[in-house]
């Protein structure tokens, strides 16, 4: 296992899947919590059989899959059901997180999720690194990239830590608020101090 982890976060529309990529370029691995999160409700999963028994057959697609947008609808609208929801997979997502963590064998390794502070995943990692924007260029982006309005977007944000607390929390910060070509140099700048990092310990 790569004994240093560094927890990569930002708001909605801040560019964390183009600087993931950017350090999996350098040979950096990393979990990614989004992709974890769709794998513990695949068809066959414990988690998948118990939000069926819970919500009633019809949460699930014609394939056996996850009936998302269905989901979604029953849970934003009922708090208890959101309650019970969060309790079933938070559990069964940080063990995965853990177990494909554990699998990594690159000198350090990236724990990629949206939710690294809300969810207190930070516990498992040696540093926190933020990806931040200026709130309207953040609002911007998540509305072009996800066909969404801005009713929408903003209640995620609203969903999401404060971008003040999340800085608070940060060890390094990227502002992302130009091109890739200016992040190139920032993402190997920390490449390069976090292989120091996990070599010195």
């Amino acid at each position: 296992m790569s004994a240093f982890v560094v927890g990569l976060t930002g708001g909605i529309g801040c560019g964390k899947s183009t600087v993931t990529e950017l350090f999996a370029s350098q040979g950096v691995q990393y979990v990614d919590a989004d992709i974890v999160a769709r794998e513990v409700v695949m068809p066959g999963t414990p988690c998948l059989a118990a939000i069926s028994a819970h919500f009633g057959a019809d949460i699930l697609q014609a394939n056996g899959e996850l009936n998302r947008a269905g989901l979604r609808q029953r849970v934003f609208s009922n708090n208890a059901d959101k309650l019970w929801l969060e309790q079933l997979l938070h559990p069964a997502i940080r063990q995965e997180l853990l177990t494909q963590l554990a699998a990594l064998t690159s000198p350090y390794a990236l724990l990629v999720a949206p939710l690294l502070l809300e969810n207190k995943l930070n516990r498992y990692v040696q540093r926190v690194l933020v990806i931040d924007l200026p709130e309207s260029l953040q609002l911007q982006r998540a509305m072009a990239r996800d066909n969404a309005n801005e009713q929408q977007i903003k209640a995620i944000m609203a969903a999401q830590i404060s971008r003040p607390e999340r800085l608070k929390l940060a060890d390094d910060i990227i502002i992302n608020d130009s091109s890739i070509a200016d992040l190139i140099p920032r993402v190997a700048a920390l490449h390069q101090h976090y292989l120091q990092l996990a070599t010195t310990g």
